[in-house]
């Protein structure tokens, strides 16, 4: 069915099938007959042969029969002539304005910040392209599935409604849709067959009889056909249902997981065919096996074939229906109009409707084809979605409680269409003004919730469901989405309505306010965590609903003023209850409370008020808009009672306090988690600001020592103010000063934070400014972390891009790490260290980070309040608070204790809150007296702040108070604070003296400033002179160290005078050395002229027992920790199949293309083998002991983690010491008169063969064929290559030939994926290959970075290199010489055809670096004697290695030339230089020995560029590989990074002639002969033909793919990515392979390979072959990158994409635009080059364990 919905309409409906059906068409097209009679005989007759193998349905041959039978016939009736050219002519006819695509799960959709009207509205990613947002703040998300495309709704945007694709379809004129207008004639047979189509439809969809059809289908006889269908649902596991079913019915795996996967798409599937009772049976069985004690079963029905059939056809109709709403507005509106007509006097619903009511019933297939159809037709027309959404909130109640007590997901259910009518503005008015929406759905919300309500009708969670839970929370964004756009036109059925909706709504806020009371647990704790969770749940996701109400209120003041008086009779209504008790009196400062008690540590008390912080914020927009002077005609001054209003947020924030001083942690954690949200962003908007606000309000309204009095009682602080006896109870006392300090800190708030509109005359701006620089204050931060620190508008917006350069700067992130802002210089002065939003450690972060910055800048550490934003004229009253009697009691007596030193009475926090509270005071008067003349301001602090207390004879005043305080010593840090205090008593004093003289004003302040200016000379005296005493103290303390230093010296002389002496020797042996060096240090590594290899006194430290061992021969063995893995770095050709399991690989040889090598690296880290064993030892031992855990290495594998750096390691290197070796000039130029290349030549092939007839014992086939030379004697001759020079052969300590057998195998067992066998013969070929291929690797990554090839290489690489190299040479020694022997032979047959055994590979397909190193590494094996264990001597190895490297780098120029040189370079004008001529020769030479087959027309000059480029990746080689393995210093120029001495330096340093053909023409009659064999290969032949390729030189470097600029392209082919092994449309996961550019479908069933009989996922088998199992992808839709290593490992890595802000967007979580960072692509191309990815998963692993769950295998 699947494959049939995809085709258009009438597709594949060809000419050729027409005629068969010509006589039904004819009947069809008769006027007078009965459509709908005769449809329905058709789909009777020919529906259930169609469908007839639901079991194992051919989808192509049904599509194929439905489409000949049903379909084409029904469109000639319809358009009255060949469907597929009519369809062409509506599809060419234009398109309609709207796009209307519709969402899969997965999908990128896109939203504009700038002109959506709301986030809802989005894009889909054509759409975007084409459109204006594209260069907009635009977000990407991934949909859930089941939106549509907003493209063409002007209401959903502000600006840019349509892309350039659908503007077409709206440039005609209005009128006149720009689609085809259907002739007459089709729309009256549109008339006839839509209804037919849409009955048959819905009958069968909301047919119930399992066994019988609707009598007018029934047509034959009834056959005993049964299917036992199996539905899908959420609740049981795959792996539960593909049990459940091999249970029931006995079947294979493979076959349960195909139904499984089918059930889950398409949310059905017949899963047993036979007659009725076998499928009966097969029911009950599946039904048994699929229920358990936590699970009902599975829904298994058992449906008659032709029931079965006809439900499937009507869903194909569906589909066919939903292609044809895309072709013409007249086919939607047709349909429309059919499926919204109810039957005449029937009190049945419409057809839309019966679908919709019977939704929650179908399954998951038919859904999807119920939705499509309704976005492609309602949806599509205006007019037609408005029809829709009354019906749809028509049965608004019954589809939500359908939805709430079905088990699918959202996306599936109808009920999430509710977004796409109720966020368009004008719809949404419409429905609240003629369906009552709000009401409807607060009154939904109420009905579905009752099981929640207690006793007194508040909601109680206890043993809430989550599931159902998170289904309520569905209606709750419905609400959302009603209010998502203000009016801004108010009719008055439209405010009664809302008022309606308003007042319905309170009734939900009513069932809250005041629920899950809590009473402090006293004596014992807690028994159970209370559930918390789902009240502060539906408080967050009201948040933004209480403030869209309180916005659509404030827009109309008619509304406001109504919504108010509802709003406060609600709460007064709550807050009646506990009115039983009597009131008491409470006296202080000759003030008296009377007040009803209540005691939050004895009384219930509940956080959720949402009906007083409704209020509260209904108030302040009053005060905002100036509607609070009407506000008496609406509630009467007598009804307001504010005493009432402040009680239940006053409790509140004493709860808060009273958690602070840990008096309920009996209570258990569900408190402080409810506290800690109570504060939080997501939920304080709504809750704990608002409580602050409403304690305001008490302020501004009550009198100020009533309202003081009543928060010191509900503090519970009474006797705390009165003269007490001090108690002895330490607990109780830390209480009691937590409780004042918490009382101070609100006081503070209530007085001092005005930065809400409407309290002050403040905008939203300056608010989110206040936000961002106090989060600032604390440290720079990251753009996410502001934006998670600040609370969300309606539409998920901070308001932060607004504001923030105005106050911070960005600073750009490097690297790694991310961008911060940083605050600006001049907004420090907004800082304010009691900012309400500060949480207790952000506080103490922000008070330590500016005192310091301060102290930096030579300042004062005071930090007094910013001067605050006055007061609204509502709130004006609030000030009072300050300077009223009962405040200055609590100031004075804190600040007395402090003086007298009681200590238990007070705290440091407190005084700095009094201090805080005394400067806001005075910073009040100050503004005051600066604004209004003296006899106006009412303010009086300063004069109540000098008065005395009392009348007593001791008593003080609070300005003398501060004067003793300054000399407390306890408050050192508060000093400066004081001082500040005490210079504005000082200017306030002034400036009342000032006002009270007749003087002018201007003088005043201009004497204010003069004040000021002294008070700073003051300040700055002060600091020069802090500044002066801190430098003598520094200056005393650097005395005092030295005078210590002398002292130890003066013990420890002799120590001291013998590390000296040592050095002073040192130095001298060095001057000695580099003045001899000067002499005869020649730079030549190869040949009679090398230079001396200085065998340096290697002294190491064993990390482990930290004990230090010179490295020696016969020493104990010392170890790097190292890690063998297999790489694809320098493939040449990706698409080459790698040999996955290596048994029957032969390594000797490597292919040109590099597929893939055995890399060797080390993280440098040296230990003792023994160290090494124990360590390894105890490690396993101690993993066996811990077999739950999950390891992140394979101990079987021989895999650990450096003790030191944490990397992961599978082997150890032993260090082995470089053999120093000199070469007597003299010896060598005697030598050289008789070793030339041609007599060397024969020494060894007479030794060779020498050999082979020892060898042999009778075996002569596999001898090669020598050529006879006629060198008399043999038996002399055999042993003459021990004439130039032996020596014997090194001894190695046991440990250390122990260690090169076990780092051999290593390489062996993971180079070729075997098991260990030390026998192997093909461990020394592993050891030379690994050698080779990591200096290629190494050279390579220089040559990328750009660094010069010697002393640039980390100390790591450094030292795993030497190591490697020494090892291979050493490695020999452990393995049989005959067998080295045989595989030297082998490697020379390449270079010497007369040595050529059968198998040996053509010039072209060798590698020929990996020759050189097994050669020169295997060479000694010919010295070797039966009696005596010799190896050549030094000057014997030098002609060795020369005549060895000469012969290679001859057969790679002859590979350069024959592979690379017929291409034109561009490089360099044509010149007739030496090489070009020499090159010119031995063209022709190559030309006459291939037949002609190669050109010699190539110029010389060409020729000799190509190979002058294509060999310098070998010489580097070489260079590295030679000097680690003799030691000789490389010449000053390869030190440097410069192509022109690079290329002279290698040649002197390898001793080869710069113009390389000069090699020929020296050793010509030598190599002809080989030149002419090498050119003869059939393989260079055809090569040359053109029937082959061969790799061309230089080869090309790896890279990671080229990625996009922009991460929405990225976006984009994703989109266009299809499965090539799924047929469906659903959404995949597609990952890039960031090595090869592959687009992959991950974590999916369809695309899981068997590999060596295990499944693996996509990802995963596409690394065994591309990178040979280390990998790394790319996760389009979530922007992570995926590092892979073998089946089980793998970690996720950020991806190179970063916003604007510079940060990774992991998940598109932020959906900010991404474009890609270079330097951190680079970054991870260097971590694949480098071979660290393995190591990077390990790290991973190994910080964040949680990953375990992950099945990277299915990856």
């Amino acid at each position: 069915m699947a494959d049939g919905a995809d085709r258009g309409p009438g597709a594949g409906a060809t000419g050729g099938r027409a005629p068969a059906q010509a006589p039904e068409r004819a009947m069809w097209c008769d006027e007078r007959f009965d459509f709908q009679g005769t449809f329905l005989q058709c789909l009777a007759k020919h529906v259930p042969n169609i469908y007839s193998a639901e079991m194992d349905p051919l989808l192509e041959k049904q599509e194929e029969m439905v489409q000949a039978a049903i379909l084409y016939p029904l469109e000639c009736y319809l358009f009255g002539e060949d469907p597929d050219i009519f369809l062409e002519k509506l599809q060419q006819s234009g398109t309609s304005q709207l796009c209307g695509k519709v969402f899969k799960g997965g999908e990128t959709t896109y939203s504009c910040r700038d002109c959506a009207v709301d986030p809802t509205c989005v894009l889909c990613i054509d759409c975007f392209q084409n459109s204006i947002h594209k260069n907009h703040r635009y977000k990407m998300h991934s949909s859930t599935g089941g939106g549509f495309c907003d493209c063409g709704d002007t209401e959903a945007w502000k600006a840019g409604p349509l892309c350039t694709k659908h503007e077409l379809g709206s440039s005609s004129s209005p009128k006149e849709n720009s689609e085809c207008q259907l002739n007459e004639e089709i729309m009256e047979h549109s008339r006839r067959v839509f209804p037919s189509v849409i009955k048959y439809i819905v009958d069968m969809l909301i047919w119930e009889e399992e066994k019988e059809l609707p009598p007018e289908l029934t047509v034959r006889e009834k056959v005993d056909s049964y299917y036992c269908v199996l539905f899908n649902d959420e609740h049981h596991s795959y792996d539960h249902v593909i049990y459940s079913l091999q249970r029931a019915l006995g079947c294979e795996l493979g076959e349960a997981q195909l139904h499984t996967t089918a059930i889950d798409k398409e949310g059905r599937r017949a899963v047993k065919a036979g007659h009725y009772a076998s499928c009966q049976e097969a029911k009950e069985e599946i039904k048994r096996h699929s229920e358990n004690v936590s699970q009902r079963p599975l829904h298994v029905e058992v449906l008659h074939a032709d029931v079965m059939a006809h439900q499937k056809f009507a869903l194909r109709l569906g589909s066919w229906l939903n292609k044809l709403m895309s072709y013409s507005s007249d086919f939607r509106q047709i349909f429309c109009q059919i499926c919204l007509k109810e039957e005449a006097g029937s009190e049945k619903p419409c057809f839309i409707s019966k679908l919709m009511l019977w939704d929650a019933k179908l399954h998951k297939g038919a859904r999807k084809v119920l939705h499509e159809l309704i976005f492609s037709s309602f949806f599509m027309e205006m007019e037609y979605k408005k029809l829709f959404a009354v019906e749809f909130v028509k049965y608004y109640k019954a589809l939500q409680k359908e939805y709430i007590s079905d088990d699918h997901d959202r996306v599936l259910s109808v009920t999430a269409l509710s977004v796409q009518m109720f966020t368009v503005p004008t719809l949404a008015r419409h429905l609240i003004e003629e369906q009552n929406v709000i009401t409807t759905i607060t009154e939904t919300l109420l009905e579905v919730l009752p099981e929640y309500l207690d006793k007194n009708d508040k909601f109680n969670f206890q043993g809430y469901s989550q599931d159902k839970l998170n289904r309520v929370y569905a209606v709750i964004y419905d609400l959302r989405y009603v209010l998502v756009s203000k009016p801004t036109l108010w009719t008055d059925r439209l405010r009664e309505r809302f008022l309606e909706g308003f007042v319905s709504f309170l009734r939900i806020l009513t069932c809250m306010q005041g629920m899950e009371e809590i009473k402090r647990q006293i004596g014992q704790h807690i028994e159970v965590d209370h559930d918390w969770e789902a009240a502060i749940a539906i408080q967050m996701q009201l948040k933004n609903i209480l403030l869209m109400f309180q916005e659509w209120c404030a827009s109309d003041e008619e509304l406001l003023l109504r919504a108010y008086r509802e709003c406060h009779k609600a709460v007064m209504r709550c807050s009646t209850n506990g009115r039983s008790r009597e009131k008491t009196m409470f006296h202080l400062c000759g003030h008296t409370l009377e007040s009803r008690p209540y005691r939050v540590s004895a009384d219930p008390v509940s956080i959720h008020l949402p009906l007083s912080r409704t209020l509260a914020g209904l108030h302040v927009r009053l005060s905002k808009t100036g509607a609070i002077s009407r506000l008496h005609e609406f509630v009467s001054p007598e009804e307001f009672q504010v005493e009432l209003l402040v009680e239940y947020p006053l409790r509140c924030l004493v709860l808060v306090a009273q958690v602070a001083a840990e008096m309920w942690r009996r209570n258990g954690l569900s408190l402080i988690s409810q506290v800690f949200y109570y504060q939080d962003v997501k939920c304080r908007e709504e809750m704990y600001d608002k409580d602050i606000i409403m304690l305001q309000i008490g302020a501004s309204l009550m009198d100020p020592n009533q309202f003081l009095l009543l928060m010191l009682q509900r503090y519970e602080l009474a006797d705390a103010f009165k003269k007490i006896k001090p108690t002895k109870d330490q607990d109780l006392i830390k209480q009691y000063n937590i409780l004042i300090e918490e009382m101070l800190q609100i006081l503070i708030y209530v007085v001092g934070e005005r930065y809400v509109p409407g309290i002050s005359n403040v905008t939203k701006e300056d608010v989110i400014m206040r936000e961002i620089i106090h989060l600032l204050c604390i440290e720079p931060m990251a753009h996410s972390a502001i934006t998670k620190s600040l609370p969300e508008n309606e539409n998920n917006e901070t308001g932060l891009e607004n504001v923030i350069d105005k106050v911070a700067t960005f600073k750009k992130p490097g690297v790694s790490g991310h961008g911060v802002y940083e605050l600006k210089d001049e907004c420090l002065k907004e800082f304010n260290m009691f900012f309400y939003h500060y949480t207790k450690t952000q506080h103490s972060k922000a008070e330590h980070t500016q005192k310091k910055r301060r102290k930096q800048e030579n300042r004062d550490e005071a930090l007094p309040p910013p001067p605050p934003p006055d007061f609204s004229p509502a709130f004006s009253n609030v000030v009072r608070i300050l300077n009223c009697d009962v405040m200055m009691h609590v100031l004075r007596t804190l600040l007395q204790r402090a003086v007298e030193l009681e200590t238990h009475l007070w705290t440091e926090a407190m005084i700095q809150m009094v201090l805080h509270l005394l400067s806001l005071g005075l910073l009040e008067e100050k503004q005051q007296l600066q604004k209004s003349p003296e006899e106006e301001v009412s303010f009086d602090f300063y004069h109540k702040a000098t008065r005395m207390g009392s009348s007593a004879l001791n008593a003080v005043n609070v300005l003398m108070l501060l004067e003793k305080l300054k000399r407390v010593p306890q408050l050192e840090a508060q000093k400066d604070t004081v001082n500040w205090i005490l210079q504005m008593f000082d200017m306030v004093k002034r400036l009342r003296e000032k006002s009270s003289l007749t003087t002018v004003t201007a003088a005043s302040t201009s004497e204010a400033a003069k004040g000021d200016e002294s008070t700073q000379d003051k300040e700055k005296a002060e600091r020069k002179r802090k500044a002066e005493a801190a430098r003598l103290h520094r200056q005393k303390i650097m005395a005092q160290m030295s005078a210590l230093q002398r002292n130890f010296i003066e013990t420890h002389k002799l120590l001291y005078e013998n590390t000296l002496e040592a050095q002073g020797k040192e130095d001298a042996i060095m001057e000695e050395e580099s003045v001899s060096s000067a002499v005869d240090y020649s730079k030549i590594a190869l040949g009679p002229k090398r230079g001396p290899s200085v065998a340096e006194k290697e002294v190491l430290t064993c990390i482990l027992c930290q004990e230090e061992q010179e490295v020696k021969l016969e020493s104990a063995a010392m170890v790097l920790s190292a890690c063998v893995q297999k790489s694809t770095a320098l493939t040449q050709n990706r698409s080459r199949i790698l040999e996955l399991s290596g048994d029957t690989v032969d390594p000797l040889f490597m292919h040109p293309d590099l597929p893939c090598g055995t890399h060797t690296g080390s993280c440098g880290h040296v230990m003792h083998a023994a160290c090494w064993q124990k360590y390894f030892e105890a490690m396993q031992l101690n993993f066996r002991q811990r077999l739950h855990v999950e390891q992140i290495f394979d101990l079987e594998n021989g895999e650990y983690l450096c003790p030191l750096c944490k990397s992961l390691c599978n082997t150890v290197i032993p260090i082995v010491p470089l053999q120093a070796q000199k070469i007597n000039s003299e010896d060598a130029e005697a030598v050289a008169q008789i070793l030339s290349l041609a007599r060397w030549l024969e020494i060894v092939t007479v030794r060779i063969s020498g050999y082979s007839v020892k060898n042999a014992k009778g075996e002569k086939q596999n001898l090669p064929a020598f050529a006879n030379r006629g060198m008399g004697n043999s038996a002399l001759e055999f042993h003459s290559i021990l004439s130039f020079g032996v020596q014997s052969s090194a001894k190695y300590s046991s440990s250390i030939k122990e260690m090169l057998i076990l780092f051999a195998t290593t390489i062996y067992r993971v180079g070729l994926k075997v098991a260990p066998n030390e026998a192997d013969s093909r461990i020394p070929m592993m050891t030379w290959s690994t050698c080779a291929f990591t200096i290629q690797c190494i050279e390579n990554l220089l040559e990328t970075e750009g660094k010069p090839l010697f002393g640039s290489l980390q100390n790591r690489q450094h030292s795993g290199l030497k190591a490697l190299v020494q090892f291979a040479a050493a490695q020999r020694t452990t393995s049989p010489q005959v067998l080295i022997q045989k595989h030297l032979i082998r490697l020379l047959g390449v270079l010497l055809p007369n040595f050529k055994v059968e198998d040996t590979p053509s010039l072209l397909e060798v590698d020929m670096f990996h020759i050189l190193v097994g050669a020169v590494l295997s060479f000694p094996s010919l010295y070797w004697e039966d009696a005596v264990d010799l190896q050549p001597s030094s000057i014997s190895s030098a002609y060795n290695h020369l005549y060895l490297f000469h012969l290679a780098t001859l057969a790679h120029i002859t590979q350069i030339v024959i592979s690379s040189a017929t291409e034109s370079s561009t490089a360099c004008s044509p010149d007739n230089s030496e090489e070009a001529q020499s090159a010119q020769s031995f063209c022709r030479e190559v030309c006459q020995y291939t037949s002609g087959c190669f050109s010699q027309d190539i110029p010389g000059w060409l020729v000799w560029d190509c190979v002058k480029k294509g060999i310098m990746p070998y010489l580097r080689c070489a260079a590295l590989f030679f000097h680690y393995l003799l030691g000789v210093s490389p010449p000053e120029e390869l030190l440097q990074d410069s192509e022109e001495g690079q290329f002279k330096a290698l040649c002197s340093y390898l001793s080869l002639p710069t113009n390389l053909f000069l090699l020929f023409h020296e050793y010509w009659d030598t190599v002809n002969p080989l030149l002419q064999r090498w050119c003869a290969d059939p393989m260079v032949l055809s090569c040359l033909k053109g029937k082959s390729i061969a790799i061309r030189y230089p080869r090309k470097r790896n890279h990671l793919i080229e990625l996009p600029e922009d991460y929405s392209c990225l976006l984009n082919q994703a989109s266009q990515f299809r499965c090539p092994r799924s047929s469906d449309d659903e959404q995949k996961h597609p990952v890039l392979c960031l090595f090869c550019g592959a687009m992959l479908c991950s974590q999916n069933t369809c695309c899981q390979e068997l590999v060596n009989g295990e499944e693996l996922g996509a990802c995963t088998s596409h690394a065994l072959q591309c990178g040979a199992g280390v990998c790394m992808f790319l996760k389009i839709r979530e922007c992570k990158v995926v590092l892979i290593e073998g089946k089980t490992r793998g970690c996720l890595y950020p991806a190179p994409y970063l916003d604007e802000y510079g940060e990774t967007d992991p998940g598109l979580k932020r959906g900010n635009p991404l474009h890609l960072c270079r330097e951190r692509y680079r970054k991870l191309h260097l971590l694949w080059q480098q071979h660290c990815i393995i190591e990077e998963i390990a790290r991973s692993q190994e910080t964040n364990q949680i990953f375990f769950g992950f099945n990277w295998q299915l990856l």
